[in-house]
């Protein structure tokens, strides 16, 4: 009889203590989840090239080719190779505020994020983007068979989309799918991520990201990621000062 009341007695216990651990086990910290899914896609200091493909309707593309650098949380340059007409241009972004180089224009002029220098379904904010942790907190995570759905909410006003909707794959942290909205909770754009490739270096990331718009009906951007690997910069290169020496860099 003792040994049956005692074996009552830890079942019960057990199973209070499972009760009691369950919702913490299953709890997503959807913050972590996107720190994780920052650091898949980028070190957090480092240097890239990428091609950017606009696509009208009839079919026409017009390339571009930049390369990029970026340090830290909230510090990026982008600078065009090619097309020559754009050759020598350059972007900076520090923190909200971005500007563009053009060269024999004089000092850099101020651009925002929802403006674009090359054109199509990408904006400045896509080809300057930081961190999504940076600019962006989880308001609600949860799980989806094989992947991770974050709802995600701009923590400034100055962010170019007021939330986002992230489809995260749980094997590799690597997003497949991005809702971009308005505050009105009008869709501005999809953001597509493609073709995971293994950079070296331990990033193992998406090697393509396209878009689309219901804004620009019929319209497509392309971005294709090569040569992302580490690198540490100083800060006096992501200076106003130092933009027209970009080229430099590379």
């Amino acid at each position: 009889m003792r040994q049956h009341r005692w074996s009552a007695w830890s079942g019960a216990l057990v199973a209070a203590m499972l009760a009691l651990s369950a919702p913490v086990a299953l709890a997503l910290d959807g913050d972590e989840i996107l720190r994780q899914v920052d650091r898949r896609l980028n070190p957090e200091s480092y240097e890239m090239y990428r091609k950017l493909i606009n696509i009208e309707p009839d079919g026409r593309k017009k390339e571009f080719v930049l390369f990029s650098v970026k340090k830290g949380r909230d510090a990026m340059i982008a600078l065009f190779l090619d097309p020559p007409s754009e050759k020598g241009r350059a972007t900076l972004r520090l923190g909200d505020n971005m500007w563009l180089y053009i060269p024999n224009v004089g000092k850099p002029l101020r651009i925002t994020s929802l403006q674009s220098v090359v054109g199509g379904v990408f904006n400045n904010a896509d080809i300057l983007g930081l961190d999504y942790s940076v600019e962006y907190k989880t308001e609600k995570a949860e799980q989806q068979g094989n992947n991770y759905l974050l709802d995600l909410k701009a923590r400034t006003a100055a962010v170019a989309y007021d939330h986002l909707t992230m489809r995260v794959d749980r094997a590799t942290l690597a997003p497949i799918e991005i809702e971009a909205y308005a505050a009105s909770g009008l869709l501005i754009k999809t953001l597509r991520f493609k073709d995971i490739k293994d950079f070296g270096n331990g990033i193992k990331r998406p090697a393509t990201m396209e878009t689309d718009s219901p804004l620009y009906k019929g319209y497509k951007s392309v971005m294709i990621y090569a040569n992302i690997k580490p690198r540490t910069l100083p800060d006096e290169v992501f200076t106003l000062d130092y933009l027209p020496r970009a080229g430099e860099l590379r």
